[in-house]
């Protein structure tokens, strides 16, 4: 599951809500909040949820990863992005996950330095189709519309879960795509569903993504794709 949360500084309650209603095995967040009292109150929003966080704080900047209990995660670690004056300081979060590997993504608004971003994010991150690796799911907020140079990038490596998925921001009446979940080729997805409701509304100005996947062992994750807002 995606969610870009907005530091939960709208309606942290019904950003919890609708976490806890779609039960995610991994939560991908955008926009956490930050600095020492944004990691107590992410502690606390995943303890709200019945979740971990894994990956928090630190050079994961404007992302963070929660994990259910009972998971094996491995690998945790934040992935610091270059800065420039005069924009926000940006990182990835990424981990492996029952031996997927995850990597949560918000992306710069600005276009020259989102595909800068995203070029070192692919190279250390996502295996190319021809090489062996991990299988692999990227989440977040790519802060662009499909047919974008990001999203062109990406599916040079990965594949969009939802070509035709339901836009996405703004939550009230949301009329763009920008949040987004990929996967490797050794993972089939089973449901794709961005949620709607009166909690989903109040909580941020985003609304999630959660995914359902089949590994290729057989076994299903729940909500183990991207939550963005």
């Amino acid at each position: 599951m995606t969610y870009n949360v907005k530091g939960l500084k709208l309606d942290r309650f019904a950003a919890a809500e609708v976490v806890r209603a779609q039960r995610p095995d991994v939560l991908a967040l955008q926009e956490p909040p930050r600095g020492l009292a944004g990691r107590w109150r992410l502690r606390r929003f995943a303890a709200a949820t019945d979740l971990v966080a894994v990956v928090n704080g630190r050079g994961a900047r404007t992302t963070a990863l929660l994990v259910a209990p009972g998971h094996t995660v491995a690998e945790a670690r934040p992935m610091r992005l270059p800065w420039r004056t005069g924009t926000t300081r940006r990182g990835v979060s990424v981990a492996s996950v029952d031996g997927v590997r995850v990597v949560v993504v918000h992306l710069s608004l600005h276009r020259v330095e989102r595909a800068e971003h995203l070029e070192r994010v692919v190279v250390a991150t996502v295996p190319e189709p021809a090489a062996s690796g991990p299988p692999t799911v990227l989440l977040g907020d790519l802060n662009e519309l499909p047919g974008g140079p990001a999203w062109l990038r990406l599916g040079q490596v990965l594949t969009d879960v939802a070509p035709d998925g339901d836009p996405t921001f703004p939550a009230a009446t949301p009329r763009k795509r920008i949040d987004a979940v990929l996967v490797s080729a050794d993972l089939a997805v089973e449901n794709v569903l961005v949620p709607d409701g009166d909690a989903v509304r109040r909580g941020s100005d985003h609304r999630p993504v959660v995914v359902d996947l089949l590994l290729s062992g057989g076994s299903a994750a729940r909500g183990s794709g991207t939550m963005a807002g």
